[in-house]
């Protein structure tokens, strides 16, 4: 078995899909998917599909759809495959688990080359940091599970991917920005910066390349205008990092050059306290 979940939920099994058009069991079969190998009581998906109202019969309808994913997935391993069915979707006391590999999930294959990624980087090993981190987020294929009714469960576990993807992407762009691809990195940030106006990092991120492709000016301008979208928007200053950032760059510190600066520390804390 094969699952995708960062973009549109994709399941196979020997080729054939199994995952269901109806909007509930695909909540359940994803929010199994997240946890494989592990028990998802039954409680936890009663508030995955029915927040807090379940219906009289929600047990019932529950046992009904793990059923309808049994089928499909028995369709899928072929005929005979009845018991198997049931040791790859299992019951268990007070709840469900899908037993399949963690690596033949695709968020726990991110997660691996992730955490890979930013032992290389916490290292130094910039090539290998940006390589691992590149890999990972190749990964994605869209907004998790973009195709999926979330509920208050898969919500949270969407947040926490999305913001893991963020800062996988952040540490990939330090790694190419302490190996000196500053240049290349412009276009990629400027549009980053567009999608995320509050983002310091990104910010930070952005100004770095710019100031050692040359370009003081333009760099001094991010920060401008993002001062006065939190000024204006939120009533806040710069953190004390950027501003710091800000004045380095004024006085044309050497720490910004890409040779000098400290080798194993992001961007956004080049000037942390």
């Amino acid at each position: 078995m094969k699952i995708q979940l960062l973009g549109p939920l994709w399941a196979e099994v020997n080729g054939g899909s199994i995952v269901p058009t109806a909007g509930k069991p695909r909540q359940i079969l994803a929010l199994l998917a997240l946890y494989p190998s592990r028990v998802v009581p039954v409680p936890t998906l009663m508030e995955e599909i029915w927040a807090s109202h379940p219906p009289q019969s929600a047990l019932t309808t529950l046992q009904t759809y793990i059923l309808q994913l049994r089928r499909r997935l028995g369709t899928a391993m072929g005929p005979g495959s009845s018991e198997g069915v049931k040791d790859v979707l299992a019951t268990r006391h007070g709840g469900y688990l899908l037993q399949i590999p963690d690596l033949d999930i695709d968020v726990r294959m991110y997660e691996k080359l992730a955490r890979e990624g930013q032992i290389a980087f916490e290292a130094g090993d910039n090539a290998l940091a940006a390589e691992r981190f590149r890999t990972a987020l190749d990964l994605w294929r869209g907004q998790t599970l973009v195709d999926v009714r979330l509920g208050p469960v898969l919500e949270i576990e969407a947040m926490r991917l999305e913001e893991s993807r963020l800062v996988a992407v952040e540490r990939r762009i330090d790694a190419d920005l302490r190996m000196g691809r500053h240049a290349e990195l412009i276009a990629e940030l400027m549009e980053l910066t567009a999608r995320h106006p509050r983002h310091e990092g990104l910010h930070s991120q952005v100004m770095v390349a710019l100031y050692r492709s040359g370009r003081q000016s333009s760099a001094l301008d991010v920060y401008r205008r993002l001062r006065g979208r939190l000024i204006e928007e939120l009533g806040v200053e710069p953190s004390p990092q950027l501003q710091r950032l800000h004045q380095a760059m004024l006085a044309v510190d050497p720490l910004l050059d890409v040779m000098s600066g400290p080798r194993r520390t992001s961007t956004f804390d080049l000037f942390a306290a």
